[in-house]
């Protein structure tokens, strides 16, 4: 079926990614032709600091159809993701690991949903090959937690894989918040959404670089995003500490009552030592939210490009 028309982007992120960029453009390639759309590969290179740069302009000079955008430092996926939608010019959009552990076959079964009038498509995975049994659980605890203290909720089992029609890209990338959590406003966006099922694979050569403190930092980004449930949490502590302060304070007067005699240390050590960590809980949670706002004050940009190729 031809729809040469319509114009497919696929963003690719990639960190120091040397063994995988070539595999993946030729396996993305005899895949996304069979479509019969016009297909832009958009390769965000997020400050690599291996050979990932040269092979990726070397893709690039051969094909135009390939587009490389290098930054000048590490800014981190979701940035590069950002800066993907930000220069896409398809018509639906979708994100796609340079390792293909999301395997590029299923943007098929995407386009399907595509055009039967679905404008987000999310990759949901039902199985998860090459990942720690400390990974999977700790991510499903995260989406339990992070759907129980959101409003609209983010699906589970589903990363940055999915398809976005051309205006649910417009509304993602309108967001004036500079620490977008791309995963949250997929769902957050709204538009007529559904899932595609597919078996996540091992990585065809290399390491993750999505360290614990990355997974760490993204987690912290979709509760800060999505949700002021901390602050409520704060409050609810506060009562339960307060409730516990007074349930101390009428157990001694019983006991005083009662002829027990309490040394005044008795009296003081808990009741301070309580009013001290509602304290300490009370600061740690507003300077989070503190230090977002900070960074939106600051209104520095997600990334900045170093050079580019094929982009206007």
């Amino acid at each position: 079926m031809e729809n040469k028309d319509k114009l497919l982007s696929i963003i690719v992120p990639c960190y120091n990614e040397e063994q995988t960029v070539e595999n993946f453009y030729k396996t993305a390639c005899s895949v996304l032709e069979k479509t019969g759309y016009g297909i832009e590969i958009i390769f965000v290179n997020d400050g690599s600091a291996d050979k990932t740069q040269d092979i990726l302009n070397k893709l690039a000079d051969s094909d135009k159809r390939v587009k490389v955008i290098n930054f000048s430092r590490n800014f981190g996926q979701q940035a590069a993701i950002l800066c993907g939608f930000e220069h896409a010019k398809g018509d639906a959009v979708i994100e796609a690991d340079c390792d293909l552990q999301d395997p590029i076959d299923v943007v098929l079964q995407m386009l399907e949903k595509w055009e039967q009038g679905y404008e987000v498509v999310h990759g949901r995975r039902i199985k998860r090959q090459g990942e720690s049994l400390f990974k999977k659980a700790t991510a499903a605890i995260y989406y339990k937690l992070l759907n129980k203290i959101t409003k609209v909720p983010v699906p589970r089992n589903t990363g940055d894989f999915k398809l976005y029609d051309r205006k649910a890209i417009n509304a993602v990338i309108s967001m004036p918040e500079r620490d977008k959590y791309l995963r949250g406003l997929a769902s957050w966006v709204g538009f007529k959404q559904t899932f595609v099922d597919f078996e996540r694979k091992e990585r065809i050569a290399g390491e993750t670089k999505y360290t614990l403190k990355k997974m760490i930092n993204l987690a912290k980004s979709g509760i800060i995003s999505n949700s002021d449930a901390p602050l409520y949490l704060s409050v609810i502590l506060g009562v339960v500490c307060t409730i516990l302060c007074l349930a101390c304070f009428i157990t001694f007067i019983v006991l005083t009552c009662c002829d027990v005699k309490l040394p005044l240390t008795a009296w003081l050590f808990p009741s301070v030592a309580i009013m001290f960590s509602i304290n300490y809980l009370f600061n740690g949670i507003s300077n989070v939210y503190l230090a977002r706002v900070y960074d939106e004050v600051k209104n520095r940009p997600d990334y900045i490009i170093d050079t580019t190729r094929n982009v206007d």
